[in-house]
């Protein structure tokens, strides 16, 4: 007896520490590392939580950055269409283009404005840097506007500096064709090309863009490619201004040709 107790008092402290080990090696186990993975997280919590806190700020700064460029981008864009929509004689109701897609972007767009702001079918469009469009459907709070770069979308032009006249029709992309009704206009590269008193669709005077290339011998008639002066694929905002195309008497404000060209039954 007296051996063991000296045994027991000798060793008692190397058995305590083992037991103490493989109790806790046991438990780390048991708890997949939950104690340890606490204790670093309670020493490491009061730097922890001030590297979120700087991170967060961090965040925030370039979140209120960001917005006050996009704030700025939006800004300069309404400022340039109101200086342009100040040329149109009637008052324009300011829209959104809130819809659009990548198959038919150079087609049609959905606005945000509708029936219950005062748009109606055939209201024209314009948007910083000349016409955009038409009205062709309303809802009581979105419009749809068939682009002028929509093959289908046909208007009557002509070239500021001489006045030679023609059809200008879309081709999907920021460039239409126009189609002159003299065999041999006087028109050249830079020319200025707007809508004209022929046309019932759109009000007479409006930028639509200028001449980039002329083929005077392309038959049946002479053909001019026009780029639009209005960046389509990248307005966000546009004006809206009420148009009554029965209310538009045709003018022929040029003297005829020698030879006046056949014109369509119908001008668009």
């Amino acid at each position: 007896m007296f051996t063991l107790r000296r045994w027991w008092d000798k060793n008692a402290l190397k058995l305590l520490g083992f037991g103490t080990i493989v109790g806790g090696t046991y438990l780390l186990l048991q708890t997949q590392h939950a104690l340890v993975f606490e204790a670093y997280n309670a020493i490491s919590q009061p730097f922890q939580s001030q590297r979120q806190i700087d991170y967060l700020k961090t965040a925030r700064v370039e979140q209120l950055q960001n917005e006050l460029q996009e704030l700025k981008n939006q800004n300069q864009q309404l400022k340039q269409l109101a200086d342009y929509s100040a040329t149109v004689p009637n008052k324009g109701i300011l829209a959104p283009i809130v819809l659009h897609s990548t198959d038919n972007w150079w087609q049609q767009v959905v606005i945000g404005r509708g029936s219950a702001d005062g748009i109606a079918l055939d209201h024209i469009v314009v948007g910083t840097g000349g016409v955009v469009g038409r009205i062709v459907s309303v809802s009581p709070h979105t419009s749809r506007v068939l682009l002028v770069s929509d093959p289908k979308s046909r208007m009557g032009v002509a070239i500021s500096r001489t006045r030679n006249m023609g059809i200008l029709q879309g081709t999907r992309t920021n460039q239409a064709v126009l189609q002159f009704f003299d065999k041999r206009p006087t028109v050249k590269k830079g020319d200025v090309v707007a809508t004209s008193a022929v046309s019932q669709l759109f009000p007479t005077g409006l930028a639509v863009g200028r001449v980039i290339e002329i083929n005077l011998n392309k038959s049946p008639a002479p053909e001019a490619i026009v780029e639009f002066t209005a960046p389509l694929n990248a307005l966000e905002w546009v004006t809206v201004h009420p148009h009554d195309p029965r209310a538009v008497v045709p003018v022929i404000t040029t003297a005829p040709p020698a030879t006046p060209p056949k014109l369509p039954a119908k001008l668009p």
